[in-house]
């Protein structure tokens, strides 16, 4: 009998040649298919038969394909969503976003997510600021679908709003009202950037790219910002780690001062706009 300890020491080592967390994928992959936390697995499944299906999850992601769109999980901010290749994966460094609109609006009542995917950015800040009601808004239908199932989820439904909007079409401003918090994560990765295989072949690529400096989107976005603003109000945008100068350029001109913030590893990785 082989144990889930010694599968995933194996599988580890197989996986190692495509990713740097070798060890947690196959840990991850081994705890879903147990239906229990990573901590749990270690804890008390590690000597366990392991269960059907092991060995086909380890192949999916022998071919890159991300963790979290295997087991239609990742956590964010302390809090489970679901994901789809629908939506991108939130992202670790996405956290200075929300600890950065948190603690610059801490009694927003109004909270615009624009470009939600997931639902993660709103939902984490909505959990976190318990009288605040939210909109969500995506061009994806099946996007939206992903939130409004993680904010059913996350017991965050009454609080949360989910709408098909694009920042580039016409009108779509009209009837969201006014807001004391903004957030977004639009796309911003440049045209020609060099990606890891598991971000270039899955995940959704309008949601990603956005011009040969990754700037188009925040050109659009930002000047349309203020007539969705209450007085005080800030807005918080995620930027790459190359793009702080380009996009506070962009904000500056558009009448805003702005905050950089960074995340765990140094890089630049929001604006908070005023």
């Amino acid at each position: 009998m082989t144990t889930a300890g010694e599968a995933i020491r194996a599988a580890a080592e197989r996986l190692a040649p495509v990713s740097d967390t070798a060890r947690l994928d196959a840990e991850l992959l081994m705890a879903h298919l147990f239906g229990v936390s990573r901590s749990e697995l270690l804890l008390r499944h590690m000597r366990d038969p392991v269960p059907p299906g092991f060995a086909a999850l380890i192949e999916r992601r022998m071919g890159h394909e991300p963790v979290a769109y295997i087991t239609g999980r990742q956590e964010f901010y302390g809090l489970p969503f679901m994901v789809t290749p629908t939506t991108l994966i939130p992202r670790g460094d996405s956290e200075t976003l929300v600890e950065a609109a948190l603690a610059a609006k801490p009694d927003a009542l109004r909270v615009l997510d624009l470009g939600t995917g997931s639902g993660a950015l709103l939902l984490a800040v909505l959990a976190y600021l318990g009288k605040a009601q939210g909109i969500g808004i995506d061009r994806s239908e099946p996007a939206l679908d992903v939130a409004r199932a993680n904010a059913e989820a996350l017991g965050l439904r009454p609080q949360a709003r989910f709408v098909a909007g694009d920042w580039h079409a016409a009108g779509w401003t009209e009837d969201l009202g006014t807001f004391d918090l903004i957030l977004c994560n639009p796309p911003y990765v440049e045209a020609d950037a060099a990606l890891d295989a598991q971000v270039r072949d899955f995940e959704p690529h309008t949601a990603l790219f956005a011009g040969p400096e990754g700037l188009d989107d925040y050109r659009v976005l930002i000047p349309q910002l203020r007539a969705l603003m209450n007085e005080g109000a800030v807005a918080v945008l995620e930027i790459g780690a190359n793009q702080a100068d380009a996009v506070a350029a962009l904000a500056g001109a558009a009448g805003f001062t702005t905050r950089l913030h960074r995340d765990l590893a140094g890089r630049a990785r929001a604006l908070v706009l005023g």
